[in-house]
């Protein structure tokens, strides 16, 4: 099997070099790298959620809602991954559906309307 630039080294490294392309807007090399990082480690938010994004920035909305989706399956209550989902099914057009993860992800933040 042949190695290439985007799973070479290790995890620790890989994760640095997939922040690194992400920092740089290439977010299409961010998802290619961090999409080998979440096979291996499925369970852990960071490598998950930075995939979310990179599909997100690059306009890979289907790609994002399902890793989103399975974010707020792992952990319900990650604010961050509810706000997101909620973005990403607005940028689709589903203003319905997105609603309640908007909601759900400002209770979670602490950001309340005051009466």
């Amino acid at each position: 099997m042949e190695t290439t630039y985007y799973d070479h080294g290790t995890a620790a490294e890989r994760w640095e070099r997939a922040r690194m392309y992400f920092d740089a807007k290439d977010y299409a090399a961010a998802a290619r790298i961090l999409g080998g990082l979440v096979e291996e480690v499925p369970e852990q938010v960071g490598p998950r959620l930075l995939l979310a994004r990179s599909y997100y920035h690059s306009a890979q909305l289907r790609r994002a809602e399902t890793e989103l989706r399975v974010l707020v399956e792992l952990d319900p209550v990650e604010h961050y991954a509810r706000l997101m989902l909620g973005r990403t099914l607005q940028r689709q057009g589903r203003h319905d559906e997105a609603e309640s993860h908007l909601r759900i992800a400002s209770a979670l933040a602490g950001d309340f309307e005051q009466v």
